[in-house]
């Protein structure tokens, strides 16, 4: 959790895109038979592009320049080796967060640099561990009506925020947007609500007391465990 929290000081002249680099480095690398984990992580280490759009689809890599969507950028250059990644480990390594190879921290920190190890594991804890608090606690709603002969058609989203932040989405939503200076009644899309997401989670942090917090936390990561992402 104090990766989180650290802050670093960004370059005030953006790096130069590299992307044709890392992507050939990543073909080379298992041409000359590499493993393509580690061929993936040094490629994931070589790349400095924030955004991009590729085939008509965007990717934002980074949020508030500070988490790193690694699993994005993994699925990203593995599209440009048709045949040379075996399918159910891609599967396992993107959706299940279960890699080929088991490394160590400070393994995987060389491969891809401690910099945007410590983005990595904001957006760990920012994103991905806050969508399974979400649900584990919408689960918890649900079987509570259901135990209590509930049978209501709304009100389990706005329970299940309230019971993790103190407020209902919607009015969490507004102050995101206001925040960020976006239009209040426009459509999410997939981008602005991992955005959201993290900034829930800060949200959370700032706002909760520390046992509920680390409570909170502990109870995101055993619903990522039972689901079967290795944590």
């Amino acid at each position: 959790m104090e990766e989180t929290n650290q802050k670093e000081t960004k370059h005030s002249i953006p790096p130069v895109s590299n992307i044709e680099a890392s992507l050939t480095h990543f073909r080379e690398a298992i041409a000359s038979g590499k493993h393509w984990y580690l061929a993936l992580l040094e490629s994931i280490g070589m790349w400095t592009d924030e955004v991009e759009i590729y085939q008509g689809q965007y990717y934002h890599y980074l949020i508030e320049g500070e988490a790193f969507d690694l699993i994005m950028l993994a699925e990203r250059i593995c599209k440009t080796v048709n045949g040379s990644v075996p399918d159910s480990e891609k599967f396992d390594f993107l959706f299940k967060n279960q890699p080929p190879l088991k490394l160590c921290p400070e393994e995987i920190i060389n491969l891809i640099g401690p910099y945007k190890y410590r983005q990595y594991l904001n957006y760990f804890y920012g994103v991905t561990v806050e969508e399974a608090l979400v649900q584990a606690v919408r689960e918890e709603v649900r079987k509570e009506w259901i135990a209590n002969c509930w049978r209501k058609t709304h009100g389990e989203e706005e329970e299940t925020y309230n019971r993790v932040y103190g407020d209902i989405q919607s009015v969490l939503l507004k102050q995101f947007r206001k925040e960020k200076h976006y239009h209040l009644n426009s459509r999410s899309n997939l981008t602005e609500l991992r955005e959201f997401t993290y900034w829930c989670f800060k949200y959370r942090i700032k706002n909760c007391e520390k046992a509920k917090v680390a409570s909170d936390t502990h109870k995101a990561l055993e619903w990522l465990r039972k689901n079967g992402v290795r944590c």
